[in-house]
């Protein structure tokens, strides 16, 4: 099989990124950024994002995960703390996440140490979601391998059966990590492949170095 791709470009030509024109703190561009995203639309989960671990078979991973918060301190999410993305930053923390917003011709790449959120915000997060969810979060044994969709369907319906009216509570192993930047990389599509690249990297006094990338 063979499918030529070289065909495929675009001129990017939406918006710029100059450093006159950015705050201090990443975090403030990351929000305007993400308002700016949404506000434009033609990007129906702006929130989605790659996240990238190191598996304990040494290979490099990404999967897309929904980002549930961002504060000046870092970007939260939630999983599964058995599965593999859980073993792995178990393993090694520094990870990488990325988004990539076409409509405004955007992407952000951050990273930074993962760690547990407080048990209270994860109770918080999962008492939020809807009871199909939370049955579904204690079904699966994340990316343990299994028989056939069946097994799921089965253990769901018997967990129903089981917690029908009562409160369904968090289990231990699922809850939430939030990711503490080292690094933020902005990059901003411009016309002839001369794409602006603005990183900020922390500083030991907590300030952010802010440098720009050549395309």
């Amino acid at each position: 099989m063979q499918n030529d791709l070289g065909h495929y470009r675009r001129n990017y030509q939406k918006s710029e990124l100059i450093e006159t024109n950015v705050p201090d703190n990443p975090m403030q561009l990351f929000q305007t950024w993400f308002y700016e995203v949404e506000q434009f639309g033609g990007v129906e989960e702006a929130n989605a994002m790659t996240v990238s671990t190191i598996g304990l078979d040494g290979f490099p991973k990404n999967r897309v995960v929904l980002l549930k918060k961002y504060t000046y301190e870092g970007f939260i999410f939630y999983t599964n703390y058995n599965s593999e993305k859980g073993k792995a930053i178990a393993a090694n923390p520094n990870i990488c996440l990325s988004f990539f917003w076409p409509n405004l011709e955007r992407q952000v790449i951050i990273k930074g140490i993962a760690e547990k959120v407080s048990e209270n915000l994860s109770d918080g997060y999962f008492e939020s979601r809807p009871d199909g969810s939370k049955l579904g979060a204690i079904v699966s044994d994340q990316s343990e391998v299994i028989e056939n969709r069946s097994v799921l369907e089965q253990k769901l319906k018997e967990l129903e059966s089981e917690l029908k009216g009562k409160e369904i509570e968090r289990p231990s192993y699922w809850g939430g990590y939030i990711v503490k930047p080292e690094s933020i990389e902005f990059w901003q599509g411009r016309p002839n492949r001369l794409h602006d690249r603005l990183r900020y990297t922390l500083q030991k006094d907590y300030s952010w170095k802010i440098e720009r990338l050549a395309p």
